[in-house]
């Protein structure tokens, strides 16, 4: 099992609250190891939106629970009924992902009030944001995420194995249905990136020059996703017409898998290519060119032309199939085009270097 940062600064944070808890001599400090828990974030900029709203949430949780207890008092049905109210505007005033600690914070002041009962709620409420600071403290300076790096790596990881099922298929060499199943697999991953993606965009900068490159760096990312997920298409597109493919003439079958060749290594070279791992210059092509938008649409038509007269629905699912490898290889010359503009942009300020992490 692997224990991510997230891991250590969630045990970190607890550590750190309960420590000042007892260094404040605060009772009950285990309700500043709870709160420390709610508050731990992937991310800094997380980190500060979550610590405004727990303290708002804590204010509520805070003073329901003392307006109920010096109203009515603090039995069970109270308590439930004041949860209740809790929950309701915490949801009014869409601070959702703080319901769970103002609960916390609104069962700690309702547990067992005595006569200082405004004393005792003044020091519980203290007691929940001491553990909210923490994990804030913990999140800003503690294991920062490198989120480029997953970003990246779980890109070309996952574009890795689109590619290789994509040769596979345009040669009807891949099993059916553990295609099918990893086309599943595939969709979830690409949904995890994009999650990923936001989490990196999330990421701050103390520098300014440093926000000018990040935001070059964004556009890149988002079109590496973007040509993925082209990928992806035209792997299912491939999976789902491989009999209708492997019925059309022998010369239109080279044809699309010389295409595809010639944008599977197109693909993979630019990943490299911007990690600093080929050369700018080094051209992707190997033997012939590749077949333009154009070129490519003609060989369609070329090909509706002979079988004109043949009553089969082939021909319409290859109009899809090549509308899609056309799709497919109008995002990657967009990336290519964008990687270029990067590296030649300041080359130094826009270095970018990745580190290698297995696929997790």
């Amino acid at each position: 099992m692997k224990l991510g940062a997230r891991i250590f600064k969630t045990g970190i944070a607890i550590i750190l609250a309960l420590f000042l808890a007892g260094m404040f001599d605060l009772p009950a400090p285990v309700f500043a190891g709870i709160a420390a828990i709610f508050a731990v974030q992937p991310t800094i900029y997380r980190s500060y939106l979550s610590i405004i709203e727990q303290i708002q949430g804590n204010i509520i949780g805070a003073l329901t629970a003392v307006v109920f207890v010096l109203v009515l008092g603090n039995n069970f049905i109270i308590v439930g009924l004041a949860a209740i109210i809790v929950i309701t505007v915490n949801i009014k005033l869409k601070l959702e992902n703080t319901i769970a600690l103002s609960l916390v914070t609104l069962l700690a002041i309702m547990e067992s009030p005595g006569e200082d009962f405004i004393q005792f709620a003044a020091i519980r409420f203290s007691t929940v944001i001491l553990g909210v600071l923490s994990a804030f403290l913990v999140n800003l300076v503690f294991l920062p995420p490198k989120y480029e790096n997953k970003l990246y790596n779980k890109n070309a990881h996952l574009t890795e194995e689109i590619l290789r099922w994509i040769r596979l298929s345009s040669r009807h060499a891949s099993e059916h249905q553990l295609l099918k199943i990893d086309i599943e697999k595939l969709k979830d991953r690409i949904i995890k990136l994009d999650q990923l993606y936001l989490m990196y965009k999330e990421e701050r900068s103390y520098f300014k020059r440093n926000d000018i490159v990040k935001a070059r760096k964004l556009v890149i990312y988002r079109q590496m996703i973007t040509s993925t997920k082209a990928g992806l298409e035209t792997l299912k597109s491939l999976h789902r017409y491989d009999n209708e493919l492997t019925q059309m003439p022998l010369e239109f079958q080279e044809s699309i898998q010389h295409q595809l060749d010639c944008l599977i290594n197109h693909h993979e070279q630019l990943l490299l290519r911007f990690i600093g791992k080929i050369r700018s210059e080094i051209s992707y092509q190997e033997g012939e060119i590749c077949l333009n938008r154009r070129e490519l649409f003609d060989l369609f038509l070329d090909q509706q032309k002979k079988l004109a007269d043949t009553d089969t629905p082939m021909l319409y699912h290859m109009m899809q199939l090549v509308s899609v490898i056309m799709a497919y290889g109008e995002q990657v010359e967009h990336l290519d085009t964008l990687i270029n503009s990067f590296k030649s942009y300041h080359r130094e300020e826009n270095a970018v270097v990745i580190a290698d992490t297995p696929e997790e």
